[in-house]
């Protein structure tokens, strides 16, 4: 018992004394040189750590932010007064209209401004932090949406085009780069010489107004383009910004902001494409009018030619284009175009009818003869165009059908020995022709070659000065 005491003692004593020489003999010895370049080493990796605020903030922006203290599922301010969410936009391109769908593609940035105390941070050099999305879902931001848009998103290459920057004293900066389609009401009873007024319309889907404000940033500034845009069929006349109010039975009024743009068309595609051809046909209809009023053949291939090809003109202008209920200016150029093709066949009906009554009536006073030799005298035209009126043959009654058989084609024996040289010969033949239309012209056609034209270029000139 005594020798296990006294070993406990002698034990504490030695657990005592030891350590303390250790010490001592730790301060006696001399530190290697090695010491201080190891100090200095430890001195510049924690200046580097300071400067190097990437290997703080992720570790500590919730913190400095005071995400994990708040709820952001609420608005900044709820129960107070609505949060003022100002807006800005920067058009980027506008990248289609269409007439079938009656919508338009435009891509924009939008910028949103507001003020969240919560997120507001100590800062002695009052910088602002920014962010990417992957913050965004962690705090509160405006929901802004589309009235009567079709299609929209965000851009996502190579990363989600979001920026958040937050401000010391909680002024938050929100931007997003966006492409959407949203219908625009168009009105096309002056096509294609028309002019389009398109809106897109921005709103707050849950935060009516009083809980949100939207407003333009810096008022009529607030919308800004680019200096580039330009489209294939329009003209971007004016872009402007305004602002006003929407109202849902169920929900209440909410604010709505509203951008504003004027497209007016371009009118030469559509004169090289629809107006010019569309004349054309028209001219070539009143060529019927200098042949010949016997020439059935060709007076008929021609009307029917005109007439589908204005057919063509009209149904490839209407495919291109809604089926709308009302009369555009382009249907009232074509049709009115056509009415004149179709007339121009109509009055070749016209005329054929009443030659062929003329035709029964001298056959009734001259007889059987004059019949015959009307015949025989259009069949010689067709072939050797030596043909004369039976207007003429008329005042040769007294003479027999044999010889005038053979005074006719004496003559025609004639005219071709004196004529033997193939240049006299061509001034006889056209000289002939020319001759047999004059004497064989009805007077409808000599009237239509006049009025025709006149009617249509009045036409025209009304056209022009009520649409342009």
């Amino acid at each position: 018992m005594i020798l296990a005491s006294q070993l406990v003692f002698f034990t504490c004593i030695w657990i005592t004394l030891v350590p303390n020489a250790f010490v001592v003999a730790e301060i006696k010895t001399p530190r290697p040189h090695c010491s201080s370049s190891m100090e200095q080493t430890r001195k510049q990796e924690t200046r580097m750590r300071k400067e190097d605020s990437t290997k703080v903030w992720p570790l500590k922006y919730k913190q400095i932010l005071h995400i994990e203290d708040h709820d952001f599922a609420m608005r900044p301010g709820f129960g107070g007064s609505p949060v003022p969410v100002g807006i800005d936009i920067q058009v980027e391109s506008i990248d289609s209209i269409s007439e079938v769908d009656m919508d338009f593609t435009m891509t924009f940035y939008l910028r949103h401004y507001w003020k969240d105390e919560r997120l507001a941070f100590p800062s002695k050099t009052n910088k602002s932090m920014t962010f990417d999305h992957r913050l965004i879902k962690k705090i509160w931001v405006p929901d802004i949406f589309f009235v009567h848009s079709k299609r929209s998103f965000i851009h996502d290459t190579t990363v989600e085009n979001i920026m958040l920057r937050v401000h010391p004293d909680g002024n938050v900066l929100f931007s997003v780069r966006i492409t959407v389609s949203a219908m625009c009401l168009m009105d096309f009873s002056r096509f294609p010489l028309d002019t389009q007024n398109c809106s897109l319309e921005l709103e707050s889907y849950a935060y009516n107004e009083e809980d949100l404000m939207l407003y333009w940033k810096h008022g009529n500034k607030s919308l800004n383009t680019d200096e580039h845009i330009s489209l294939s069929q329009f003209f971007v006349e004016e872009f402007s910004a305004s602002s006003g109010f929407a109202f849902y039975s169920s929900t209440g009024w909410y604010n709505r902001l509203f951008i504003n743009f004027v497209l007016r068309r371009h009118i030469f595609f559509f004169v090289l494409q629809t107006y010019f051809p569309a004349m054309l046909m028209v001219m070539l209809s009143w060529v019927s009018f200098w042949i010949d009023r016997r020439a059935v053949p060709a007076r008929v291939s021609l009307g029917i030619t005109t007439v589908l090809t204005m057919s063509t003109i009209l149904s490839g202008v209407s495919a291109s284009l809604p089926q709308v209920s009302y009369v555009k200016a382009v249907d009232v150029f074509l049709w009115v175009s056509s009415l004149f093709v179709f007339l121009s066949v109509v009055e070749y009906a016209a005329v054929n009818y009443l030659t062929t009554l003329e035709e029964r009536r001298r056959f009734k006073q001259t007889g059987k003869i004059s019949r015959m030799y009307s015949i025989e005298a259009t069949q010689a035209m067709a072939f050797d165009g030596c043909y004369r009126d039976s207007k003429t043959d008329m005042d040769q009654t007294s003479f027999s059908l044999h010889s005038e058989e053979e005074a006719l084609q004496a003559r025609c024996v004639s005219n071709l020995s004196a004529d033997s040289p193939q240049i006299k010969r061509r001034k006889s033949l056209g000289g002939q022709v020319g001759r047999i239309i004059l004497e064989n012209n009805h007077v409808i056609d000599t009237y239509s070659r006049i009025l025709f034209p006149t009617v249509y270029i009045t036409f025209n000139l009304f056209y022009w000065s009520i649409y342009v």
